[in-house]
């Protein structure tokens, strides 16, 4: 008896102890036991307390007059699979006549709470059924991404949402992103995992960075163009503009629209151009936008009209050309002056990182879902890097990145300097390489350039 005493103790202290510093381990050992059992044990109540019932059928009223039997029990949805992950468990479900899949949404946060999971988030799979994607600890204190395939096709994985799966930043699904958030709360360590993730794929780096490239510099070596000030954003934003252009001018050179033609060969974008003539995607990241849009003099009005005119002409055509947009600032209101907000209406993507106040988290998601400003607000300060992600459709999530050294950046962006394309419209903002200091001497990085 005592042996088995002193067993359990030990299992209850390595329990603890797992549960403390290694959330994944205790889950998979003993969490994801004693959370499926609780669901199971709970699950009719919970549906009942919660209104996620119906009442009985009306053949089974009639029939329970009948016999002179009690009144049926309400009904709860049918449960069509209980399955466990690494990070929680999947319930689904199959709804009974009359209830509808925004109830369970709306009653994720008492589903948490009934059931002591971390978090619950309800999505449709088809009509009449549901998924709940439950988190038995939290998965964004410690982010540890999961192993995943290497990124292709515009499509990197760029943070962990709070259910535990990986969030994408997909430029073919969602061309321009905006990116807020206060100073500290994690918008560098995105933007860094972003290019990070980009620079092993074939595409042109366009950068703007108006503090003087503190932020974008030491990544130089990736990067086809980058302007570190107002004056030479406006001109490297120009040609852009005309690289746009000459891309057009080729895709309509290649439709060649006839009778023999396929259709799935007549296209008005490049990703249907032969791969020999296809020109590489671009993407332009703006950090601080804010610099962009001050003006404190005519000369400097005229300027950010030019810069704000250019990049609502890049949001508005640049898809089909392959150039894809990423905006980061602290605010983006109208404030900033004219063209602002048609600049934002283009930015299907958001995300908001800590902010200070209600009317930034508004700027970012107060025309998409009020639900993610109230997330946005609530953001904790001591968890830089957690941001709410979301766009035009309402949905969202919360996120949080990964911590990327600016040193993992480096290497990385030095490591596939091979791949940075040659842009003649771009070739005199190209940055200059970055300098390697090794065993005292110092040395630039080599990189060849494919041109297009």
């Amino acid at each position: 008896m005592t042996a088995l005493w002193v067993t359990l103790l030990v299992v209850l202290a390595v329990a603890l102890v797992l549960r403390w510093l290694r959330p994944t381990w205790y889950w998979l050992t003993f969490g994801v036991t004693f959370a499926a059992v609780r669901v199971l044990i709970r699950y009719r109540s919970v549906m009942d307390a919660c209104g996620l019932t119906v009442p009985p059928a009306r053949w089974r009223l009639a029939l329970a007059r009948v016999t002179n039997r009690p009144v049926p029990e309400a009904r709860s949805p049918r449960i069509l699979r209980l399955r466990p992950t690494t990070t929680g468990l999947v319930l689904r479900l199959k709804l009974r006549p009359g209830q509808d899949a925004f109830d369970f949404s709306a009653a994720s946060d008492r589903l948490r709470h009934s059931f002591a999971l971390q978090n619950v988030v309800s999505r449709e799979i088809r009509s009449g059924v549901v998924e709940l994607r439950m988190t038995g600890y939290d998965v964004l204190r410690h982010v540890r991404m999961p192993a995943v395939s290497p990124a292709e096709g515009l499509r990197v994985p760029v943070a962990l949402r709070e259910d535990g799966e990986v969030h994408h930043r997909d430029y073919r699904q969602v061309p321009h992103a905006l990116n807020v958030g206060a100073t500290q709360s994690g918008k560098s360590v995105y933007q860094r995992t972003l290019v990070t993730g980009l620079a092993p794929q074939n595409v042109a780096l366009v950068g703007i960075d108006c503090k003087n490239g503190v932020e974008l510099a030491p990544l130089a070596a990736r990067f086809t163009a980058l302007a570190d000030n107002p004056d030479a954003a406006v001109d490297l934003l120009a040609a852009l503009v005309d690289y746009m252009g000459r891309v057009y001018q080729l895709i309509r050179a290649e439709q060649r629209i006839s009778v023999s033609l396929p259709d799935a060969e007549i296209t008005a974008d490049i990703w249907d151009l032969p791969a020999h003539l296809r020109p590489l995607p671009v993407v332009l990241l703006v950090d601080e936008v804010a610099e962009l849009a001050l003006a404190a003099s005519k000369a400097d009005e005229a300027r950010r009209d030019q810069i704000v005119t250019h990049l609502v002409r890049l949001a508005q055509l640049g898809r089909a050309a392959g150039i894809y947009l990423e905006i980061c600032g602290q605010r983006f209101g109208s404030e900033l002056g004219k063209g602002i907000t048609m600049l934002r209406a283009q930015l299907t993507g958001r995300t908001a990182h800590r902010v200070n106040d209600e009317t930034s988290a508004n700027m970012a998601f107060g025309d998409i879902s009020p639900d993610a400003v109230l997330a946005a607000v609530q953001i904790d300060k001591e968890r830089p890097g957690t941001a709410v992600a979301g766009d035009s459709s309402g949905g969202w999530s919360r996120i949080r990145a990964p911590h990327t050294t600016l040193r993992q950046a480096v290497d990385t962006c030095n490591a596939h300097a091979h791949r940075t394309p040659s842009i003649p419209e771009l070739e005199p903002f190209r940055p200059p390489l970055p300098v390697r200091v090794l065993t005292g001497k110092v040395q630039p990085t080599t990189a060849s350039a494919p041109a297009f």
